[in-house]
């Protein structure tokens, strides 16, 4: 599975993105998908994640109310509505696929990552 994010960019506190992952690959729902992001000199963080389904999601504490992740299994993609941001969002956002059929919340229990898309929330 190759995974290419986008979306990423500059806006201000209170605003928001949408950031989209497109898989490559026939089996697309069959993994997993998770968002997970990286600020400079920390260590890369969970987000959120979904089910091969889309009918279960999971978030990260400080994300939850504000940030939706979706699938659409059609187009082999997924999405991280952003709401409401806050400068304590700016990170590198990358998305990540794994076939082991449960939603891991560390790195590792993903197999596939994106390259990765910045995203910087000013104050």
């Amino acid at each position: 599975v190759q995974l290419q994010a986008c979306g990423g960019g500059l806006v201000q506190a209170g605003g928001f993105l949408r950031l989209s992952c497109a898989a490559s690959g026939r089996t697309f729902s069959r993994y997993y998908m998770g968002w997970f992001r990286q600020a400079p000199g920390k260590e890369r963080e969970f987000v959120a994640a979904i089910s091969g389904s889309g009918g279960s999601t999971y978030y990260t504490d400080s994300v939850k109310e504000r940030f939706t992740i979706s699938r659409d299994n059609a187009k082999n993609t997924v999405h991280l509505q952003m709401n409401s941001l806050k400068p304590e969002d700016t990170a590198t956002y990358f998305c990540a696929a794994t076939g082991y059929g449960v939603a891991a919340t560390t790195p590792l229990g993903y197999d596939y990552w994106g390259q990765g898309t910045l995203v910087t929330v000013s104050s």
